[in-house]
């Protein structure tokens, strides 16, 4: 995948506090990367940063290949986001308010802007005043704004918020299609691990400022303890587990009528299979319970780094 967007050594201070300290990470295009840290790690200055909203200390942005120093305008014409609240004229309706955004844009006709409504799902309230939205229908008008003008790179703060269940789920599939379907860069920031773990391909964590590391979902969770919770099932759950004690102190970390949980690591399944078979209990299936992204976070952090 070729970088879509490189922030190098970016650095930024207010007063005397280091806000964001010397970060560096690409993002892909094709892929959605998570930024990941709690609140007031830093998140948004640097989004804010990359988006022009604030001047960087030290440190450059290239947005799809153009250096924003010095080629200002093409790289910013790469880029769409939205950061924090979507700013709308609130007394006119949602169809305005991307008809007069999309005069900024050279070539945004009238059929990419049913487009981009149809792609967020707000069709049936597009023509109603923005002040009448709820702010996930906000959110949804926020991302259609910032798409119109086909950006190669999409960044988005906390995008979630506002949204219900049903929203934050269409929001995965959209940014999903976006990035691995029309190759465009997305970046979004949160501090829910577990919306990261369901929409991002990589994720780059931050925390006070410094960006601790850069990895695969499936990197971060095969970080976590080498021990692994495996569920096994068996129409004897309680004589397996009791007799399984003794080999495996501690190790029991659930017990119902027809299954149990065991901590152990891969390589020591096949023992305890045996050690059932030997005692007559007989096991219908045994399957590995997902590793969380919040314990391959504590095993980078060293679980110093909290997340609501």
């Amino acid at each position: 995948m070729e970088t879509a967007l490189q922030i190098k050594n970016v650095s930024k201070s207010f007063g005397r506090k280091k806000v964001v300290d010397n970060i560096s990470f690409d993002v892909r295009a094709g892929e959605v990367f998570g930024f990941l840290g709690p609140n007031g790690a830093g998140k948004t200055t640097t989004i804010k940063m990359v988006m022009g909203f604030l001047t960087m200390d030290e440190g450059n942005v290239t947005i799809n290949g153009y250096d924003r120093h010095k080629n200002y305008e093409k790289a910013m014409g790469c880029l769409g986001g939205i950061v924090e609240n979507p700013e709308m004229y609130k007394d006119i309706s949602g169809r305005v308010n991307l008809e007069m955004y999309a005069r900024l844009h050279e070539g945004v006709t009238r059929e990419r802007i049913d487009e981009v409504v149809a792609l967020v799902g707000m069709q049936e309230r597009i023509n109603d005043k923005v002040k009448k939205y709820s702010l996930g229908m906000k959110q949804r008008i926020g991302l259609a704004q910032a798409l119109l003008h086909r950006p190669k790179v999409l960044i988005l703060d906390e995008p979630t918020n506002g949204l219900d269940p049903a929203g934050i789920h269409e929001l995965r599939d959209i940014l999903k299609k976006l990035a691995h379907e029309d190759n465009v860069a997305v970046m979004v920031s949160s501090h829910l691990l577990s919306e990261m773990q369901m929409m991002c391909d990589r994720v780059g964590i931050i925390n006070k400022g410094k960006l601790i590391d850069v990895k695969t979902i499936e990197e971060l969770t095969s970080l976590a303890s080498g021990e692994i919770i495996y569920r096994i099932q068996t129409n004897q759950a309680e004589k397996a587990a009791e007799l399984l004690k003794t080999s495996y102190p501690d190790k029991i970390k659930a017990l119902s009528k027809d299954s149990f949980d065991i901590e152990i690591n891969k390589d020591t399944v096949p023992a305890v299979i045996s050690i059932l078979a030997a005692n007559s209990i007989e096991v219908f299936g045994v399957a590995r319970l997902e590793t969380s992204l919040e314990d391959a976070f504590l095993q980078i952090t060293g679980g110093g780094l909290t997340i609501e």
